[in-house]
């Protein structure tokens, strides 16, 4: 009996040091395949050209092909859904703003997954959004904005890239400091809410600079602030909220990377590495400063997740404040 006992844990022992090198083994010879990054939203918005500019940069500095595959849908949750039910062997990574990895989890509690289901990574980039309106507004300033849409009440649109995105919070803040009621439209992408806004469809939107940086320069929207307090080294003709004169609001767009939780640290480590390289290449920031980006990687994972937290706290309290309940 006691022999069957001993032969018995020698047994679970092997095995128990097969499973672990076998994991040990797929972390050191990790990437061995194809690396997707997967974009919640559609080709042309601010997240999208992150990925585009990343994906080449890092395929050089990881030694495997780095890939884009776009899943847009209700609001980056499509996507967000997909990568926190892959394997977490490093090879699907989500790149996302706040709205698919906090906003939509926070006010939609049928989603399966929330925040604490992803390894947060590292910040990307930061921008604030543009405040953009049609041409036929006859809106040049912000404070005109302001002073038309208090005199009608739900009469103004603003559009966005979806409903929970950075730009319909965007909108949500605006609202809440400036004391308007514009209603809010929601779109598949922030290149279509642009779009809308050119077209009339719409009369306003908080746009990543991406998304509408080329209907800017060919005349078909007027852009009249940024939502930084601070004047945008990067849009220098549009004023900041401070001289826009509404100094109290401020609406930071930022994308990070998120694994799925179980991701093991080795593999953290060395993606950290290599997109931090990459991300501070010369070619990347220049790809992204024209489009009004700028790079702004986490000192490190554990940074970030201490970022994502408080970003959760603001953001908890916004939705809360704003009534908005649930969306599907």
């Amino acid at each position: 009996m006691i022999v069957q006992i001993l032969r018995c844990l020698l047994t679970c022992t092997m095995l128990f040091h097969g499973f672990n090198s076998m994991a040990q083994s797929a972390s050191t010879n990790f990437p061995d395949k194809p690396i997707r990054i997967v974009v919640g939203y559609g080709p042309g918005g601010g997240t999208d050209l992150v990925a585009r500019a990343l994906a080449p940069s890092l395929t050089k500095i990881i030694g495997q092909s780095v890939l884009v595959e776009n899943k847009p849908g209700a609001g980056g949750s499509t996507g967000a859904l997909f990568v926190a039910q892959a394997k977490p062997d490093g090879h699907t990574i989500l790149l996302s703003s706040a709205s698919s990895v906090i906003i939509a989890p926070t006010v939609n509690k049928k989603l399966s997954y929330k925040l604490g289901d992803f390894i947060a990574l590292t910040q990307l980039t930061v921008a604030p959004l543009m405040i953009v309106v049609s041409k036929d507004l006859h809106v040049r300033t912000v404070a005109e904005l302001i002073k038309l849409a208090k005199a009608n009440p739900d009469k103004l649109n603003y559009a966005s890239s979806g409903i929970g995105s950075g730009p319909h919070f965007g909108g949500v803040l605006f609202n809440e400091v400036a004391g308007t009621r514009m209603l809010h439209v929601p779109f598949r992408s922030g290149s279509a809410s642009a779009v809308s806004v050119a077209a009339g469809e719409t009369q306003v939107t908080f746009a990543t600079t991406p998304s509408v940086s080329a209907l800017l320069r060919a005349g078909q929207v007027i852009g009249i602030g940024v939502t930084s307090r601070e004047n945008y080294a990067l849009a220098p003709d549009l004023p900041g909220m401070i001289k826009a004169g509404l100094p109290n609001y401020q609406f930071l767009q930022w994308n990070g990377l998120f694994l799925p939780l179980g991701t093991a640290p080795e593999i953290i480590d060395k993606l950290f590495i290599s997109v931090q390289a990459a991300m501070n290449t010369n070619e990347v920031k220049q790809i992204l400063e024209t489009d009004g980006t700028e790079v702004a990687i986490s000192a490190s994972p554990t940074a970030f997740v201490s970022f994502t937290r408080n970003e959760s706290k603001f953001l908890e309290k916004l939705i809360k404040d704003s009534g908005l309940k649930s969306f599907e």
